[in-house]
């Protein structure tokens, strides 16, 4: 095996930004019955698109089989990316969760063959009906986003999985479905958004349907006889290239979406998926009945569908290369017909059934995954055909100058070339900041300037690499993202993309600093380097008010990578405030105020953003009595780093911890939130946790949902969970016990107090209670009956049994003040004014 080395060869260049649809994956190696699907695929000009409001909203099984069975060209359109939702995987939410979402739901297309697309929608949290989203969702500019989409698309088929109405069960996803039909009509006015036309053409989708079943119906036997006008596909057949059902397909898609906790079974077998029409042509038996989905709907095309399908014919899986030839004669007809967009799109995939028949493997890696704008790259490049197809690479192109490194080597059979080549980043690159957080948008909406931007799935890759090849005498162009590689020495290879960064970071430890008394905090600034060699200086800014010493502090770091911690103090005011606290550095005159944070979770590939380095920091008018919390985990949520803020002392519980004897040392015993979803040996823990509170203790149990539970019965007393949530987060709250301790003791708990919420009041309140229950408070929705579950207080044995569906993951985070007066009451009960801690009594 002879490996070349050119260093001698190239010359320093650089490279900017570019479109590249699937960063940091391992580069794909399709099987020899993967290639002969996407052969007859070639042959198949017919596009669908699904569309619903979050991830995991998409009928996986449909997806899979429009795209592999049909072989058409299917795309999921969510009109948010889940920020609203919960986290089992990690602390993560809002605009964390929701890149977290994003790449799930890439690895789920990635799974079942779809494409990913999205609107500049935020989601916001719940929404009960679609009135309440579109006062929040800027409703033409999600129709302009997803009349984008289809005009980019061009679907010939539009299917939504949620009806425009209450059976929706979710203002998204109601409202989903109303703005897919007025996109449906939209996207063919060239009266509307006209500024689209620039880039795209009006489009006409020859139809819409309802993706509905059974769920949809009063019952079955309504569903049995009005389901006769139904469309209906089988979708569980069975793919011997892949080696699996649809079924099968469907399941590893949707248990991609980990941190919604959708791991799913596959199945086989029969299995019917039902389509009501919505508006254009209705379809009486097929779903692409008058669509005509051969070459034949471009003018000319025929010559192309011939060699395709005489490729077809010739194929060997032993053999793949030896189609090329007939796949190149395609090529050269394809690129012969005028420009339109099945040319480009099947140009785009022909070219990948070449490089794969080949065996054709070329890969650019960084010697690490992220860089500063303007930095030198050190970069390994790969290039190999595995075929006795001649194949001479001619140049290489990284470029930001758009100039080529001519090469005319030849790729003989089975032997690679590799070497090192350094290039430098313009000093002028974009920061590889996911594009839709770059600005700051509304509650309701992300900020994206840039038309081309707009319901692409992730940033295009931060470089390239475009080699430019000669096979069998004809021009062939592959463009590969540069990315990061390493060695694990469990999992082995180990992708993820390459960013471009900043040449300073500052993070500050907390995103919030609760002063809980008139005395100072010590607040760490985290000085990171991203390039060699820098020096400078770090401040911290706030309103008058707020005293912060040192005024500046200088740092010095030597290489990049490198970490320096400057500790300030920070002395609040006298009277109750919130302000912004806000990390400065200066290098060379220049002031960063970004921070480096990575989101790393092995189901996707790493990312990585630059928030501000700000914190919210609130002087709190608070009281509290005990010292020391046990706090157990759930499904992920940072209110023991809260607790901690304003004094408390928080052990995390584990395994062995959960003995009585253990237990009684602390004033409170906290259940992280989903607790009764999330831990398998709940059942074990719950004697425990109810003898601490029968002989004294506090537990506060928060929400959980009312299905997956590990027990039947969580509470000492009947207590059964509903759906029922107050997602207006400025709700009335209302106090049914106002003489309650909860809302006197050691803090007078006033409307005030639920001034400034996130989100939501709550999720998952009790419907029902036994009478050793006392509901403390009530809130609801608009139109909507009141909601007095939310929080349920009931004395046992000696103790206190606290059930709150109350959004403190949320609110205790987010620095509200009237939460954390709340929160501090329910771990104060029981406590007289002078009562010690349990910390005290230990020792």
């Amino acid at each position: 095996m002879k490996v070349y080395s050119l260093r001698a060869f190239l010359a320093t260049t650089a490279f900017v930004l570019f479109l590249y649809p699937l960063q940091a994956q391992m580069p794909q190696k399709p099987s020899a019955a993967k290639l002969q699907q996407d052969l007859h695929k070639l042959n198949v000009l017919g596009s669908v698109l699904y569309l619903a409001a979050h991830p995991d909203d998409e009928n996986t099984r449909l997806i899979a089989y429009l795209s592999n069975e049909k072989l058409y060209n299917t795309g999921y359109l969510a009109v948010t990316r889940g920020d609203g939702g919960q986290n089992l995987v990690g602390p993560e939410i809002r605009e964390g969760l929701g890149i977290i979402r994003t790449q799930e739901l890439l690895q789920a297309r990635r799974t079942d063959g779809g494409k990913q697309f999205f609107t500049r929608a935020n989601d916001f949290g719940f929404s009960k009906n679609p009135e309440e989203t579109f006062t929040i969702w800027d409703k033409e500019q999600v129709l302009a986003d997803m009349v984008w989409t289809i005009r980019k698309f061009r679907p010939d088929v539009m299917i939504t999985r949620f009806p425009p109405d209450e059976r929706a069960g979710h203002g998204h996803h109601s409202a989903s479905a109303i703005l897919a039909e007025e996109a449906f009509k939209a996207a063919a006015d060239p009266k509307r958004f006209p500024e689209q036309l620039k880039y795209v053409e009006a489009w006409q989708a020859k139809r819409l349907l309802w993706n509905t079943g059974v769920w949809s119906f009063r019952s079955q036997e309504e569903f049995e006889k009005f389901g006769k006008e139904l469309l209906k596909i089988d979708v569980g057949g069975y793919n011997p290239l892949l080696g699996k059902s649809y079924g099968e397909i469907a399941a590893e898609s949707r248990s991609m979406h980990k941190s919604q906790g959708f791991g799913a079974n596959g199945s086989r077998g029969a299995n019917l998926e039902y389509l009501q029409h919505t508006t254009g042509d209705k379809a009486q038996q097929q779903l692409f009945e008058g669509v005509n989905t051969t070459w034949s709907r471009i003018k000319g095309g025929e010559k192309v569908q011939q060699l395709i399908q005489k490729a077809i014919n010739n194929y060997k899986p032993a053999e793949p290369a030896s189609v090329v030839p007939i796949l190149l004669a395609a090529k050269k007809e394809l690129e012969k017909l005028p420009d339109n967009y099945w040319k480009r799109v099947k140009l785009e995939e022909l070219q990948d059934v070449l490089q794969h028949a080949l065996g054709l493997y070329l890969e650019v890696t960084a010697n690490d995954f992220a860089a500063a704008s303007g930095q030198p790259v050190k970069l390994d490049v790969e290039a190999i055909n595995r075929s006795a197809v001649p194949v001479v690479l001619k140049s290489i192109n990284y470029s930001v100058a758009n100039t080529d490194t001519t090469l005319n080597i030849s790729l003989k059979n089975n032997e690679p070339l590799k070497y090192t080549v350094n290039h430098t980043l313009p000093k002028n690159s974009f920061y590889s900041q996911p594009y839709w957080l770059r600005e700051e948008g509304t509650l309701g909406m992300f900020a994206v300037q840039n038309q081309q931007q707009v319901g692409l799935p992730e940033n295009p890759a931060a470089a390239q690499a475009t080699f430019s090849l000669s096979v069998a005498g004809e021009p062939l162009s592959i463009t590969v993202p540069v990315i990061y590689k390493r060695t694990d020495p469990v999992e082995g290879e180990v992708y993820r993309p390459f960013v471009i960064t900043p040449p300073v970071f500052v993070n500050l430890k907390e995103h919030v600093f609760m002063f809980a008394s008139p005395e100072p905090k010590q607040v760490q600034v985290l000085v990171k380097s991203g390039k060699d060699d820098i020096s400078g200086d770090v401040r911290l800014s706030a309103p008058k008010g707020w005293r912060i010493e040192p005024a500046t502090a200088a740092f010095k770091l030597a290489a990049k990578g490198a970490e320096q911690s400057i500790t300030f103090t920070v002395y609040p005011p006298k009277e109750a405030q919130e302000a912004q606290l806000q990390a400065i550095a200066t290098i060379d005159g220049k002031t960063y105020t970004q921070g480096l944070n990575e989101i790393n979770y092995s189901h996707i590939p790493a990312q990585v953003t630059f928030p501000e380095a700000t914190a919210k920091i609130v002087k709190l008018d608070l009281q509290k009595r005990g010292q020391r919390v046990a706090y157990l985990m759930g499904a992920g949520d940072e209110i023991p780093a809260s607790l901690q803020q304003i004094g408390y002392n928080v052990t995390l519980l584990k395994d062995e911890d959960m003995r009585l004897s253990f237990l009684k040392q602390f004033d409170a015993v906290i259940l992280g939130v989903r607790a009764y979803n999330t831990i398998d040996r709940i059942r074990f823990y719950q004697p425990t946790l109810l003898d601490y509170v029968k002989q004294g203790g506090n537990l506060i149990v928060q929400y959980n949902t009312n299905h997956s539970l590990n027990l039947p019965q969580i509470a000492p007393y009947p207590l059964k969970l509903s759906r029922d949530r107050v997602t207006v987060e400025d709700a009335e709250v209302r106090f049914l016990n106002p003489e309650h301790p909860v809302l006197n003791s050691p803090n007078k708990i006033t409307q005030q107090d639920f001034n400034g919420w996130v989100q939501e009041r709550g999720l998952y309140f009790p419907s029902e209670w036994g009478n050793e229950f006392t509901p403390i408070l009530s809130a609801n929705d608009p139109g909507e009956p009141a909601r007095d579950g939310g929080l349920l207080v009931a004395k046992y044995g000696e103790g206190y049994y606290v059930y709150t569906g109350y959004s403190w993951f949320r609110e205790l985070p987010a620095g509200v003040p009237g939460a954390y007066r709340l929160f501090t009451n329910l771990i104060s009960l029981g406590k007289a004014e002078n009562e010690v801690s349990g910390e005290a009594k230990a020792r």
